[in-house]
């Protein structure tokens, strides 16, 4: 009896394949993540320059050792290869279930486009965005249609801040007949910026006086000066972040009473202040009252982001298998935890 048949007679289930694009900071931790889980395997992983893609799995550390001195996972061998289009080259080889978008927010309509390659290409499974700003959630969101034809299921702003904090949000409301706020304050603390570029300037695209595209437009060296103004700290106040879409979709909220903001420090690894998610609204007897879910200092962004876009394809997957395809946010499915 062959190894999948056994499997199948004990019925356990083969471990989901999944892959990741993008391989900066968050690609990276994504990987050591999945490696740490027996129901996935990383089997494919891509970057600008390149993708590497191995049926029995990727190896985490040689595949981030090869990227930090190289600059791409094409340089691993003999399982990458170089490419100016790394994404649509490793859709059509890879057999992957699904694969987590960590790629960058900038421009707004950057993950929308590689959205559309997978339709374009006939690949069919899952896919799952840690995306922040709802302007970019919205062009997702009019693409239902066309990720429900393609037999995608896509699920969208499943990291923190949307993700895991918005889910929250959605179950501490069930207190209330009516909710009258959500607040999501987050506080970020990175040892250095340069191990997260693109999330950095995703950032300052929201401090004002900036945009997403003078954000895009800026050079590591213009970067750093503003950092060095600010101490190396990015306050940011009223930000355009999804949340808001995803809890009016749900039903819960409407979006202008969902407010985010919060603090980065890009020069200090500890939290400048707890990351946590408030809902204050009314309950069937008339009190008001205010829910508080509070993050643990000692869970780093990576952590708060990965793990639940993690349990979100996990989930993704379980509505694929039943032939549910389109589009989802995190406030609308439960993610399943990834053993």
């Amino acid at each position: 009896m062959n190894s999948e048949k056994i499997k199948n007679s004990l019925n356990i289930s083969p471990a989901i394949r999944v892959g990741v694009l993008g391989f900066g900071g968050l690609g990276q931790a994504a990987a050591k993540v999945v490696a740490g889980k027996q129901e996935m395997i990383l089997v494919a992983a891509a970057d600008h320059k390149g993708y590497a893609y191995a049926a029995d799995g990727l190896n985490t550390e040689e595949s981030i050792a090869i990227y930090q001195s190289q600059g791409s996972v094409g340089y691993l061998e003999p399982i990458g290869t170089l490419t100016n289009q790394s994404i649509q080259d490793l859709i059509e080889i890879a057999e992957v279930d699904g694969y987590f978008l960590a790629l960058p927010n900038l421009p707004n309509d950057f993950i929308p486009t590689v959205a559309k390659e997978f339709i374009k290409s006939g690949w069919r499974g899952v896919l799952v965005d840690a995306i922040k700003r709802t302007t970019a959630v919205e062009q997702l969101l009019a693409m239902k249609e066309e990720l429900e034809a393609a037999g995608i299921t896509y699920m969208t702003g499943c990291g923190a801040t949307p993700g895991l904090l918005t889910a929250a949000a959605a179950l501490a409301a069930q207190s209330y007949a009516e909710i009258h706020h959500v607040e999501i304050t987050f506080g970020v603390g990175i040892a250095n910026w340069e191990a997260y570029r693109a999330t950095v300037r995703e950032d300052i695209g929201h401090i004002p006086g900036y945009t997403v595209e003078i954000a895009r437009a800026m050079t590591d060296a213009e970067v750093e000066a503003l950092l060095d103004k600010t101490n190396g700290v990015l306050t940011l106040t009223n930000m355009e972040h999804a949340d808001d879409v995803m809890l009016e979709i749900a039903g819960i909220v409407g979006r202008d009473r969902v407010t985010v903001g919060g603090v980065v420090d890009t020069r200090n690894p500890k939290k400048p202040l707890s990351t946590n998610v408030k809902v204050t609204g009314r309950t069937f007897e008339g009190k008001i009252s205010t829910h508080t879910f509070t993050l643990g200092d000692e869970t780093s962004m990576a952590a708060n982001v990965c793990g639940p876009a993690f349990g979100y394809l996990k989930a993704g997957r379980q509505l694929h298998q039943r032939g549910i395809y389109g589009i989802f946010t995190a406030a609308e499915i439960m993610p399943q935890f990834v053993k």
